[in-house]
Parts: C-alpha cells; structure tokens; sequence
C-alpha cells in the first residue's frame, strides 16, 4: 500500500504536499519509541513472543533442576559413575539455563536514555557464557573418560540406571526441538544457546546409554572389556560438545563485533529500498545485530529539489516498509544525500 501510495504522489505530487508545514518529530524516528511500535500487533496477542520465550526459559530452567537431582541419587543409589557424571554435567546446565534466562530477562527490557538502542546484546552475552560452560563441560568429560581407558572396566550396572539415562535422552531431546523452533521463530539468542546446550544434553544422554547398556551386555554375555564403552562414548561425546561450544562462542563474539549481517538479507533490503522511484542510488547499506533484532543504517540518493517535509516522509515510507517485511528489524536509520541528474 505504501508503495503505491508514493507512485501516485510522485514527484510533482510530493512538491503540493503541505510545503512548509512541520508536522513535528514522528515517534518511530526515535530508538527509543521503535521497539514500542513494533510490538503493538504483538501485544493484541494472546501470549506475546517475549512471554513465550520467557516460559521456555523457565521450563528448561525447572526441567535441568530435575534431571539434576534424579541423576545424581540414581546414579548414587546404583553406583553408576556413568550417571553420576551426566548428573555433574546436567548442575552445570543448570547454572546455563539460569544465565540464559537472566539474560533474557535483562534483553526483553525497553530502551532507555542509557541504552537508546534496547539491551538486546544481554541475551548475546548470556550465549557466550553458555558456550563457556559447555566448553568447560566438554573438557571435564573428555579428561575423565581418557582417564577411565586406564582404569579396570566398569562393574555392575541396573536397569533402573538404564532408564533413568533414557528418560532423560528423551526429555532432553523434546526440550531442544521445542526451544530451537521458538527460539529461531523469534530470533532468541539466549533461547537458541539454551536449545544447543539441550542438544548437548542429548549427546551426553546417548553415551549414558550407550555406557550402560555395553556394562550391562557386558554382564550378562561375560565380557569384561565392553565397560570400556563408556569412557569410548564419552571422549567421543565431549568432541561434539566441544564443537557446539566453539560455534555458539564464535557467534556470539561476531555479534559483540558488530559483525554485518548476512549478504543475501542485505540484498532483500536493497530491493525494498530500491522499489522507491524516488530513490535514485544506494549510496550505503549496512546492518547489524544487536541481540534478538537487527539495526539497519541507509545512506541514499534522491532528487535534490526535494523538501525537508518530502524527504522526511520517503524516509518514514522506507524504514517501515522494511520493518513491516522483516519484524526482526527495529531500527532503520536514513540518511538523505542529494542526487542531480547528469546533464546530457
């Protein structure tokens, strides 16, 4: 609708349209007020996206206190080092998942005059942390799990230690796919680093099984030497780990950095931006995320017969063209540079 709406006006129309009148400073030009105005649609919502994200972060928050604590006094219960050691592992989630929601919680706060530009790099920083302690995580199961080739296999194991690692497998793997999904939707990325420190989980619950099963197989087939699955799963699952670390890490470092956006999103602001008739060159283009939403900055040129009033209002008519395409951007900032056509 606002494209047609600017090639009716047109050039000449844009010149009849109140000269010399100031209609005073639009709200949405302000960072401060952009956020607000992207969320009003949200807010007529049963639940909004911020809500969502927040209950995710709670669920997966109480779900690694539980997992926590049935692990460790199964694996206590039934001398089940395995268990006991994904019991470890899942207190330091539990230390992840509060970092995370913390973050968010910080994150989901509105701009003010100290942050005109929100507190969107909590959650990044909340990222970054979660990718430490799976770092650290990765190596303390690795270190043990070389240290337990040297050691005599496993001993007994129950079946009950069995199912304990397989529910958690299970939980853990529903966990991920449900915060993944929202926290992709939404572009979350507190909710995102909690998703693959879940995924992480369930590679870990793997070698639990994995570990348990091959003692108990070991049991009852008289094979001593299959105890050694374990410490084989687990050197294997802490590489894996390892990699999640460094990935969630080197994102999160990226967008501390100011890292451009992607090159294919930034041609689809192009060719928003380019859809003006008004609009006669792209001086500069470039974005940024700031945590959850993107921060665009444009330099064009356009007819320099234009007013003040008449730039104003192709500024507004672009930046929220690209807000209302791509919701993950909340703030566009335009800059007006004046074009002359080049006499013949």
């Amino acid at each position: 609708m606002l494209l047609v709406l600017m090639q009716i006006k047109g050039a000449d129309g844009m010149n009849k349209h109140n000269e010399g009148t100031y209609r005073g400073e639009d709200p949405l030009d302000d960072p401060l007020h952009s956020r607000k105005a992207m969320g009003v649609n949200e807010e007529r919502k049963g639940i909004t996206d911020k809500t969502k994200s927040m209950i995710a972060a709670w669920i997966s928050l109480i779900s690694n206190a539980l997992l926590t604590v049935i692990k460790l006094v199964i694996g206590w219960m039934f001398h089940s080092q395995v268990l006991i050691a994904d019991g470890i592992h899942n207190a330091g989630d539990l230390i992840a998942s509060a970092a995370a929601l913390g973050s968010m919680r910080i994150a989901n706060r509105p701009a003010d005059e100290d942050h005109p530009y929100g507190h969107g790099k909590a959650e990044v920083i909340g990222a970054g942390l979660i990718a430490l302690i799976l770092a650290a995580a990765a190596i303390w199961i690795g270190y043990h799990s070389f240290e337990a080739l040297f050691a005599p296999p496993a001993g007994g194991a129950h079946w009950i230690a069995l199912a304990a690692a397989v529910v958690s497998l299970v939980w853990k793997q529903l966990l991920y796919l449900y915060t993944i999904k929202l926290g992709r939707r939404i572009n979350s990325k507190g909710l995102i680093a909690t998703a693959y420190d879940h995924l992480a989980d369930v590679y870990a619950s793997i070698a639990a099984v994995i570990g348990i099963g091959l003692v108990m197989m070991g049991q009852v087939y008289g094979i001593s030497w299959l105890g050694y699955g374990d410490p084989m799963a687990g050197i294997i699952v802490s590489l894996l780990v390892l990699k999640l670390a460094w990935s969630m890490g080197r994102e999160a470092i990226d967008i501390l950095m100011e890292k451009a956006v992607d090159p294919a999103k930034l041609e689809k602001f192009v060719t928003i931006v380019q859809r003006f008739p008004e609009v006669k060159r792209i001086d500069r283009i470039r974005a940024r995320e700031h945590g959850h939403y993107i921060l665009v900055d444009l330099r064009i040129g356009v007819p320099g017969h234009m007013t003040v009033q008449q730039g104003h209002d192709l500024s507004r008519f672009i930046k929220h063209s690209i807000m209302e395409a791509h919701p993950e951007v909340d703030e566009v900032l335009v800059h007006l540079n004046p074009w002359y056509a080049s006499p013949e």
